[in-house]
């Protein structure tokens, strides 16, 4: 299900140029209607229901409504966003209330790099990251007819 806002706790991100769910959201969906200053999804078919908006939004002005595998029927789930992690708060229907919480990311800003274990290996060969290389001749192609 796509996301919605809800205009009541909607405030435009403070009557900014670009709402922080303008910002975040990777397929451009969400605008900000000028008039009003409520921010909405201008396609809600296209959405692919990444929650980049809902754990963005400062108000909590943005819901989706999860699938059940996600969230149980007539429950609804919200996201409160902190510095190091997220966490998820489902209310069921008969108002029994549970939080998980997961780390927003590993390392630190700008210091991942998916190459650190392979100090020391030529990257650019044809053999795999975990195959030494010394005293092993490469595969010759296979020749076709």
């Amino acid at each position: 299900m796509p996301s919605y806002v809800i205009a009541e706790k909607c405030d435009g991100c403070k009557g900014g140029d670009k709402t922080a769910c303008m910002y975040i959201c990777p397929n451009d969906l969400m605008v900000l209607d000028p008039n009003a200053m409520k921010a909405y999804n201008q396609e809600p078919d296209q959405c692919w229901e990444c929650f980049s908006c809902v754990k963005i939004c400062p108000t909590q002005a943005i819901e989706v409504r999860g699938y059940s595998d996600f969230v149980p029927l007539g429950s609804s789930v919200m996201p409160m966003l902190g510095t190091e992690d997220v966490m998820w708060t489902c209310k069921f229907r008969n108002g029994t209330v549970k939080r998980f919480k997961f780390p927003i990311r590993t390392t630190a800003e700008g210091q991942a790099n998916a190459y650190a274990d392979l100090k020391g290996k030529d990257i650019e060969s044809q053999l795999l990251s975990t195959e030494e290389s010394e005293g092993r001749e490469l595969p010759k192609p296979i020749a076709t007819v």
